[in-house]
């Protein structure tokens, strides 16, 4: 995964991660802005599943003052803020076809207007896109726009689930303690050799969000310089099954 990161950068074409939920795509995307020669101008978030339909559209383009019932004020969008940089569209696949056409009309030829005004804005932005959807099934129902999948999909990169990756996981739980001693003022040294066996026993269906919050959750309650299973009791992995607690319960 590194290497094609470092692949992608270099290239100033749009990109497509794939992969389940869970797994930080935004940590890639970052990753590859950070190493683009983009790297100077912005880097913005759009996460297209969490913001209302109706209110979609404004955050990517903007509108003019009274464009719709409660736009008090003109309202500069992503496209326009992220001018020159990267912009990340998590959850593109959840994205409405009249949204999707006016995405395909920036990738063309960087236009695009704001809500309530006929005035075109230019806008140079390099979008890296991501999807735990698979696009290609929704093609032909005419669920995603094939214009718009061919303009995302010229760079693909497939992240694979924790499960299918467990010699990463010794080196992301260190990763996380070394965050998390930093916020939560802690100076935990590592984990017992028994836990990173039983995560790596362990499927992980939550991806790497849920190894992160596990990790955050010990680390909130255990009193000891190393992380344990018996530390705070708080795994939510059995010992000797590698399910849930809350399976077990």
């Amino acid at each position: 995964i590194f290497k094609k990161i470092w692949q992608i950068a270099g290239s100033d074409g749009a990109a497509m991660l794939r992969g389940e939920s869970g797994k930080r795509k935004e940590h890639i995307a970052r990753g590859i802005y950070t190493h683009s020669p983009r790297t100077d101008k912005p880097f913005l978030t759009v996460n297209c599943a969490a913001i209302p339909e109706n209110l979609l559209e404004s955050e990517l383009f903007g509108h003019e003052k009274g464009a719709f019932t409660g736009a008090d004020t003109k309202r500069i969008g992503r496209f326009e803020q992220c001018n020159g940089g990267t912009l990340f569209l998590d959850e593109i696949g959840d994205m409405l076809l009249s949204l999707q056409a006016k995405i395909l009309r920036v990738l063309q030829d960087g236009s695009f207007t704001r809500l309530g005004s006929t005035e075109t804005q230019i806008s140079n932005v390099r979008i890296i896109a991501a999807t735990n959807k698979n696009l290609e099934e929704m093609l032909e129902p005419g669920e995603f726009r094939e214009d718009l999948y061919y303009r995302l999909n010229v760079i693909s990169l497939y992240i694979p689930p924790l499960r299918e990756r467990k010699g990463d996981i010794k080196d992301l739980v260190q990763h996380f303690i070394y965050i998390f001693n930093k916020q939560l003022n802690k100076n935990i040294k590592g984990i017992s050799g028994d836990s990173i066996k039983l995560f790596e026993e362990y499927q992980w269906p939550g991806n790497v969000r849920e190894l992160e919050n596990v990790i955050k959750r010990a680390m909130v309650l255990c009193r000891e310089d190393y992380l344990s299973y018996k530390c705070c009791n708080n795994f939510p992995i059995s010992k000797s099954t590698g399910n849930s607690v809350r399976e077990m319960e």
